[in-house]
């Protein structure tokens, strides 16, 4: 291994404000210092930060997608990291997003002569469809914007999958293939983006790295509790995330229409999709945004984490919290059967409401497969701890052939 290292982490989402991406870059983030290298995180701010190590970013005072403050004008922010780049020595700058704090970052590294390394979080086609306001003129614009700054020039999207097959989706895969290319090495949290990735044609060399939990996370969970649904209890389900439409919290709320009256649904988080959730008129327990602390609180007190996002998530973080804890796990998306330890989870037959509702009612009829996949989470929860080394591996590599 090199020398401790002076590591930027840019990215457009980060605490106060709750989310996957947050949670990622504050566990890479304590990971990286606990193991002795300088950690600064540069980033849009939506209320000021007497961290020093938290580098606030210009933000726009009207645009905010989903509530997030907004990196404006990238001119600007490109400037700020030159100069905070410059004073602190960096050695590496690590993008987690695609917008424009990461834009103006991939800028001042490249004048500067830093190597990049880019973690790919999501599908961004699915979140700016689902989030941007009139996505048939915001999602160009967003494209056209993006490659002002990263050249779009001789991509080119096959356009025969199913998540290429509109012009809009196309045009954001682009956006992703063009921040790929314009980083020394990708790294994606999950085997099966990665294949997508390599399958659009990504040249960059690309490393599957898990996600996981810091120390400190792991410490205030404490020993995971294994879960027993008793005779006459309620079963008690909560749903973690940004309500958002990629995220489908409607799916749930519809599914929880044919819940029996003895299955309770918590649900934490905000965004566009909770009015139309209260519209429903169902059962669910709209909490709003909490602390994680709350969260990983009430995961000590729920049976069952409900997923409900379909071909849309990489490696949801939520889902790591629940290994922690011992909580199981219902989701819809085959492909993130990979984050379950085996036997741990239960995999909807069809990714729709009917398909919540009917695995719900198997559990609630057997309740000793609660026990069983609380038993199985349990024990696999050693590969969720972060890990450091493999992601320094890959700035080493940055760093050698920059």
């Amino acid at each position: 291994m090199l020398r401790d290292m002076r590591i930027a982490l840019v990215t457009d989402y980060y605490l106060p404000t709750l989310g996957g991406v947050q949670t990622a870059v504050k566990s890479l983030r304590e990971a990286l210092t606990r193991a002795g290298h300088e950690v600064t995180v540069f980033c849009p701010l939506s209320q000021p930060s007497a961290d020093p190590s938290v580098v606030a970013l210009p933000t726009s005072r009207t645009f905010r997608p989903d509530g997030y403050p907004f990196t404006w004008p990238p001119r600007d922010a490109a400037a700020v990291m030159r100069r905070e780049f410059a004073e602190r020595r960096i050695d590496v700058v690590h993008t987690h997003s695609e917008m424009f704090a990461a834009l103006a970052g991939v800028r001042a590294a490249r004048d500067l002569g830093l190597p990049i390394v880019h973690t790919m979080h999501g599908r961004v086609d699915v979140y700016t469809t689902n989030v941007l306001p009139l996505p048939r003129i915001t999602v160009p614009l967003l494209a056209a914007l993006h490659a002002r700054h990263i050249s779009h020039r001789g991509l080119r999207v096959r356009p025969d999958s199913p998540y290429t097959a509109t012009r809009a989706a196309r045009s954001m895969w682009r956006l992703m293939l063009a921040q790929s290319r314009a980083s020394d090495h990708v790294i994606v949290p999950s085997t099966h983006f990665a294949r997508k990735l390599i399958q659009q044609g990504v040249q960059t060399p690309i490393s599957v790295v898990p996600n996981g939990l810091e120390p400190s996370v792991l410490d205030r969970i404490g020993a995971p509790l294994e879960r027993r649904l008793a005779p006459g209890e309620t079963l008690r389900l909560m749903w973690v995330g940004r309500l958002s439409p990629e995220k489908r919290p409607t799916v749930l709320a519809d599914a929880a229409r044919t819940f029996a009256r003895d299955v309770a649904v918590d649900v934490y988080g905000d965004g566009l999709s909770r009015r139309s959730i209260e519209r429903r008129g169902t059962r669910l327990a709209l909490h709003g945004s909490v602390s994680q602390q709350e969260v990983l609180d009430a995961m000590r007190a729920s049976h069952l984490l409900v997923s409900s996002s379909y071909d849309f998530d990489n490696q949801p973080m939520a889902m790591l919290e629940a290994a922690a804890s011992g909580l199981p796990v219902l989701f819809c998306d085959p492909d993130l059967g990979e984050v379950v330890p085996p036997g741990a989870g239960f995999l909807t037959d069809t990714p729709d409401a009917a398909g919540i509702s009917a695995l719900v009612a198997k559990i609630r009829r057997e309740p000793h497969l609660i026990t069983a996949a609380s038993a199985a989470m349990i024990r696999g929860r050693a590969q969720i701890e972060q890990r450091v080394d493999p992601i320094i591996a890959v700035y080493e590599s940055a760093m050698s052939t920059d």
